[in-house]
Parts: structure tokens; sequence; C-alpha cells
């Protein structure tokens, strides 16, 4: 009988034990929660108070004729310097056929120019048209090739965009969800708890649920930015062009968009 009690009081201690540890543990992670969490939140201030003293546009959403776009990547930051854009991402459309092509490719341009150019580049890649199932897995693939931006070709209303892109990229590890249509409340919540940019655009037919992802964006507490998905010269905009449309999609201050897309910049 004294055996079993001896037993008894020995689990009784282990697992008194194990529940002070796991209790600690679970403190710890709270901790470190509330550490990003307020870390993040000044980070967002200080942006938003840099770009009023320096406003600048920030364009984290273009292509190159590494896919279907019409400049070299040398002509597009040339131009985008011309706008007076200050940071440039070129993120050229992959699949699993050619993204072991462009990322190289890309990282190496933007490398060798930013070197010599006062735009700032940022060599990235936007997952198009990938089958939902496949997103996670690409967009693992493309940042360990080096890619410094991810974004998701995402549901819009003037493509046959596949059901449950949106759901699958915010599942995803990638930075930018680009024009993801007629958002649910469910896949706004998302981008907001994994901390993933929702894009409105200037682009045309993709820009016609703006007003929508504002809308959704707004009232989740999501983070949105502005981009120009450029493939043409005529698609490239300049700060002032971007604040009008930014203001036609229902957004009061555009120097908060301008924020985000600088905390995205300053994590790369």
């Amino acid at each position: 009988m004294w055996l079993i009690s001896l037993i008894l009081c020995e689990l009784c201690a282990s697992v008194a034990e194990r529940l002070q540890k796991i209790n600690k543990q679970r403190k710890t992670r709270n901790a470190q929660k509330k550490e990003i969490s307020v870390s993040a939140k000044f980070s967002l201030t200080f942006n938003y108070f840099y770009v009023i003293i320096s406003p600048a546009m920030i364009d984290l959403h273009t292509h190159s004729l590494l896919s279907d776009g019409v400049l070299l990547p040398s002509e597009l930051a040339s131009r985008a310097e011309e706008k007076e854009i200050d940071v440039l991402a070129i993120t050229d459309h992959v699949d699993d056929s050619n993204i072991d092509f462009v990322i190289p490719r890309l990282l190496y341009v933007c490398d060798e120019l930013n070197k010599v150019m006062k735009i700032k580049l940022i060599p990235g890649c936007e997952l198009t048209h990938i089958p939902p199932a496949l997103i996670s897995k690409l967009a693992t693939r493309a940042r360990d090739m080096g890619a410094r931006l991810i974004i998701v070709h995402g549901e819009t209303l003037v493509e046959p965009v596949a059901k449950g892109t949106n759901m699958a990229a915010l599942h995803s590890d990638i930075d930018i969800l680009a024009h993801p249509g007629l958002l649910t409340k469910e896949e706004t919540q998302l981008a907001k708890t994994r901390n993933i940019a929702l894009e409105i655009t200037t682009r045309r037919g993709h820009c016609l649920t703006n007003g929508h992802v504002v809308k959704m964006a707004q009232l989740a507490g999501a983070k949105l930015i502005l981009n120009s998905d450029t493939h043409q010269i005529e698609d490239l905009i300049d700060l002032s062009f971007a604040q009008g449309v930014a203001r036609g999609a229902g957004i009061e201050d555009f120097n908060l968009l301008l924020a985000n897309s600088q905390e995205i910049v300053d994590r790369i």
C-alpha cells in the first residue's frame, strides 16, 4: 500500500512540475507576442510620421519582360526613377515552369542596379494562376531561392482565377495578396492575423473591386497598400496619381498606405 502511495505522490509531483513548465512556456510566448506587437506598432507609427515628413512613392508590384512586361528591368528602374518612385519591386509572374529562371536573374540585376542607381530595387515574384493546393509549396520554394518579396495573384473579377486562391495564399509564406477581388470577412481577418498586406491597384480591370477591398480591410483592421501592377511604360504612376486612386477607393489618409508599404520594405 505504501508503495502505491509513493508512486502516486511521485506521479502527482511530476504532473505538477510539467504543468508549471507548460504555464511558464505559455507566459514566455505571450510576452514574446506582446513584444512583437508593440514593436510592429512602433514601426508603423515611425513610418507614418516619416512618410508625412518625406513622402515618396513606393510601388511593390511591377513586371519586366522576364514575364509579361515589355521593359527590361534596367529600363523599368530608370523610368520609375523618372516618376520619382523611391522603392520599386520587380515581381514577375512565376509558376513551377519558370521560377528557377526568373528569380536568380532578378536577384542579380537588382543587386547590380542598386549599386549605381538612386532608386531601391527589390527582386520578387508573383505566383500567378497557381492551383490553390500548390501555392504554399511554391511560395516556400520562391523564398528558399532568395525572392525578397512574394505576391500571390488574387481572385480578381477579370480573370478566371481558381476559387480558393485567396485563402490558400493567406495561409502561405507571402507578403502581399494582389487584387484579391471580392474578399470575404474570413479572408480579411486572416490577412490581419498573418500580417499580409492587401493590395488596391491602379491596374485596369483589377481596380474594379478597390472600394470593396478597402471597406473589408478597414472593418477588420487589415493592412492595405497601393501598387501599380505595371506591365508597360504608361502603367507607372507617380505619388499624386496614387493619392487620387486611393481617395477614389475611400482612403482618407494615403500616408497610412505608404507607411504599410514602408514596413514591408523595412523587413526585407
